[in-house]
């Protein structure tokens, strides 16, 4: 089943960079949302009517009339990472349980694919958000002066993916408890 998925995701991924439609992968029309940069007017008020004591605000997306070759290299580094960091975790994690399943799960390979899948999810995460930050800043900057490509642009973009970061923390930890049961086990068959 884990193999049907690895090939549908890879599928639709790769489907979704040469045509229009994108399967869950982001928006094909480039547009970047500048949460950060909001206000609230009376027309704002009129247009989207709230009940009494709430506020409505109007939150900027930018998008492009026609993309040019910079603007469409930016929309695909703002999917790409997190794409490639889903299908290396799924390849990994079938790597890892086809491993565990064929030599058992104290062993020091298993430990040691663990920690690598701990390693991909914690640091890959941040480097794709990273990543996408950056091409989402990137893109801003070609679609309006009010937010230039700054380090404050693309950290205001930026969300941290702590779920990734503490899976792929327990992942580590996990990989060090199974290589100390692999060590346990070790010396009981040296000692029989």
């Amino acid at each position: 089943m884990l193999r049907v998925l690895i090939g549908l995701v890879a599928t639709t991924f790769v489907v979704s960079l040469f045509s229009d439609v994108r399967f869950g992968w982001g928006s094909s029309d480039g547009c970047v949302t500048a949460s950060w940069m909001n206000g609230s007017s009376t027309d704002t008020s009129t247009l989207f009517p709230a009940r009494e004591g709430a506020q409505v605000s109007a939150i900027p997306e930018y998008c492009p009339a026609d993309m040019d070759g910079h603007q469409r290299m930016f929309s695909v580094l703002s999917e790409l990472p997190s794409a490639l960091l889903l299908i290396g975790g799924l390849i990994l994690l079938n790597v890892l349980l086809k491993s565990a399943a064929k030599d058992g799960v104290y062993t020091l390979q298993t430990a040691a694919r663990v920690r690598m899948l701990g390693w991909w999810l914690f640091a890959g995460s941040v480097l794709a958000e990273i990543i996408q930050a950056n091409a989402q800043a990137a893109l801003l900057d070609t679609l309006t002066a009010e937010a230039p490509y700054t380090a404050a642009s693309w950290l205001d973009i930026w969300t941290p993916p702590y779920l990734a970061i503490l899976t792929g923390l327990g992942l580590l930890i996990f990989g060090r408890i199974i290589r100390g049961g692999a060590d346990m086990r070790e010396e009981i068959e040296g000692t029989i």
